[in-house]
């Protein structure tokens, strides 16, 4: 399996459009926009991401197909790191992979990630790359219309 990271092109979007709107996914993300459906709102959102020069956004390519994206968004000092990987695709160590190859891109640290506290595949991505857990809240989870806990994971030096 070749696992790789290139920077977004416009067909991309369709692929990510339907991965982001996989029920399960975003039952498991729980963290998501109100409206996932809402295709204006999503390539608006994209539209910003791409064009920002504060954000590192990748395609995650397995074979030479598009998975997901991995991204480093934020603040300096505030940075954070998100991922979003089809569902077909989890547990085969694409995450993982991903976020290790973006970890060397984008050198800078610390940088964060949150993950729902539940989320158990996610938080073995986030640790298996170096992140510690820092903290934890509670919020609302559109993913799931609910409260849910979420944690707060730290990369340093």
């Amino acid at each position: 399996m070749d696992i790789a990271l290139r920077p977004v092109h416009d067909s991309d979007l369709p692929v990510f459009f339907r991965q982001f709107n996989d029920p399960e996914s975003l039952r498991m993300a729980a963290f998501t926009p109100d409206d996932p459906a809402d295709r204006d709102r999503f390539d608006a959102k994209w539209a910003h991401i791409r064009s920002s020069p504060e954000i590192v956004a990748r395609t995650v390519l397995v074979d030479g197909d598009v998975v997901g994206s991995v991204s480093v968004y934020g603040e300096a000092g505030e940075r954070e790191v998100t991922y979003w990987i089809d569902r077909a695709y989890w547990g085969r160590g694409i995450a993982t992979a991903a976020l290790r190859a973006l970890l060397t891109e984008v050198t800078e640290r610390p940088l964060y990630a949150r993950a729902a506290a539940d989320n158990a595949g996610s938080l073995r991505v986030l640790r298996t790359c170096g992140f510690e857990v820092t903290g934890k809240g509670r919020g609302y989870a559109a993913g799931r219309g609910e409260e849910t806990d979420e944690l707060v994971l730290s990369l340093e030096g």
